[in-house]
């Protein structure tokens, strides 16, 4: 896949942060009554971050390979389910996903993915602040998904390598590369 340079707003982000905070936590809130407050969170934590997963896939622009995306992020967070991966693990592999799919769409090189990364991690420390802090799901869902927004302002191509030369210098790389490799095959013939 590759990363466009069409990214969404932040404002947009700040919208779909509060959206999928606040359904988060009126689902949490049901469900927990019904199937008791760790499966509850658990599908909670899973809906939340397919319900980001598809904002994010639907953001970028991009038409290929959106299918496959969401599918593979299905199957690895039921792999996760069916796992019984502790709270915590299963908290980070959803956000793993999350990373993956957003670097995926998003970040054109290393740095950016790896900035994404720590986007992510500043996400996931805010969230765990918050709910230590005021006990609220509701707090701790915003407050991760609200650094979430801010991975807009991170640069697509930071450490990407250029794709092409514009053909002026494209030409003048090729006579450069051309007369230092007649120079290194006259040493060596020379040499013998």
């Amino acid at each position: 896949m590759s990363a466009r340079h069409v990214r969404p707003s932040l404002g947009r982000g700040i919208g779909v942060a509060l959206a999928v905070s606040a359904a988060g936590a009126a689902v949490l809130a049901a469900l927990g009554v019904v199937a008791g407050p760790g499966i509850a969170l658990r599908a909670v934590i899973a809906l939340m971050c397919f319900a980001y997963v598809v904002y994010l896939v639907a953001a970028s622009g991009e038409r290929v390979g959106r299918i496959s995306t969401v599918a593979l992020w299905v199957l690895a967070a039921a792999a996760a389910w069916f796992a019984h991966v502790p709270l915590v693990g299963y908290v980070l592999i959803h956000a793993g996903l999350v990373w993956l799919v957003r670097s995926l769409y998003f970040a054109s090189g290393l740095l950016t993915a790896l900035a994404e990364l720590g986007v992510m991690a500043l996400g996931l420390a805010f969230g765990l602040w918050a709910a230590s802090r005021s006990g609220s799901p509701l707090l701790a869902f915003w407050c991760f998904f609200l650094v979430q927004a801010f991975h807009v302002l991170l640069p697509a191509g930071l450490g990407a390598l250029p794709t092409a030369l514009p053909s002026g210098d494209a030409e003048q790389a090729f006579a450069r590369a051309q007369r230092a490799a007649e120079a290194a095959l006259q040493r060596l013939s020379v040499g013998r």
